[in-house]
């Protein structure tokens, strides 16, 4: 539990962050590079080996609010909070594509996964999502090396007027499921507090598992059939799927806004305002 390197930005937030993914030659090697998101709308790629800086790109106007790599590594994927998403090359630092879809809305989520030809119909090496504070998810077919991006479903959750009383509504956040390939997992504000299990191949939702309250942030093991939920009570509660048992678990400061379990399954790191907890999952 030591600290090894830190990077600092003057007079800009730094809003989010992803590390860049593993070339498959190097099982077992830690990634060497993050990409992180800043509140004047600019990338930075930070190399963890070298200690500094390797590249700047501004491919926003306004501030990021979500990043992340494509899954071979080779494009940057950032999200603004006017909803415009950018796809941009950490080799040449060039912005190759911008998708004006969500605009208007703030980006909440952006994931990509693998995925073979054919599976739906549509070339791609990949699926990705985007995900917008308005309740809309697009899911898209990619195959950045031929420039091609076509869009295979768009979701809208519809939801009633915001409730008297309630500063700001629940974050829309939605990620593909591990367990279950062709389908994502959604929750947010909406008609009930709700978890919803949507099939990309029968285009509809297939379950669904209440929840206390709006969840704050989502998290689906790699490893196992579980999922984390985050609350703005303070609250985060560990289901195993698809079964719904629940495990409620307290001892937060403040609203849960981040849960992530680790790449092996084994962990589960959840944050709140001035606390990072560390879970240990144990069992089948």
């Amino acid at each position: 539990m030591e600290l090894v390197v830190q990077f600092q930005v003057l007079n800009q937030s730094c809003q989010c962050l992803a590390w860049k993914p593993r070339p498959i030659v190097a099982w077992g090697a830690e990634s060497q590079h993050i990409v992180a998101g800043y509140s004047d709308g600019t990338l930075r790629v930070f190399s963890l080996s070298r200690t500094e800086m390797e590249l700047k790109m501004h491919p926003h106007a306004s501030a990021l609010m979500a990043v992340t790599y494509s899954t071979e590594g080779e494009m940057i994927l950032s999200g603004g909070k006017d909803g415009l998403v950018a796809v941009s090359s950490p080799r040449t630092g060039m912005t190759i594509r911008v998708l004006t879809d969500h605009k208007g809305s703030p980006i909440t989520v952006l994931q990509c996964t693998r995925k073979q030809y054919r599976d739906f119909g549509v070339e791609g090496t990949e699926l990705w999502l985007a995900t917008s504070l308005d309740r809309r998810v697009s899911v898209w077919a990619s195959d950045w090396l031929k420039d091609k991006c076509e869009l295979l479903d768009w979701l809208s959750f519809p939801a009633p007027a915001s409730p008297e009383g309630l500063s700001s509504l629940p974050p829309s956040l939605a990620a593909f499921c591990p367990w279950e390939p062709g389908t994502l997992v959604y929750v947010g504000f909406g008609m009930q507090k709700e978890a919803l299990f949507y099939s990309l191949h029968k285009k509809q939702v297939v379950q669904k598992i209440s929840l206390p309250y709006f969840a704050t942030s989502l998290s689906l093991s790699p490893a196992a059939h579980f999922m984390a939920v985050g609350f703005g009570e303070r609250l985060l509660r560990l289901l195993r799927c698809p079964t719904s048992d629940a495990q409620d678990y307290s001892g937060h400061d403040d609203a849960v806004h981040l849960c992530r379990f680790t790449p092996s399954g084994r962990c589960l790191i959840t944050a709140s305002h001035s606390a990072v907890l560390v879970w240990e999952l144990t069992g089948g």
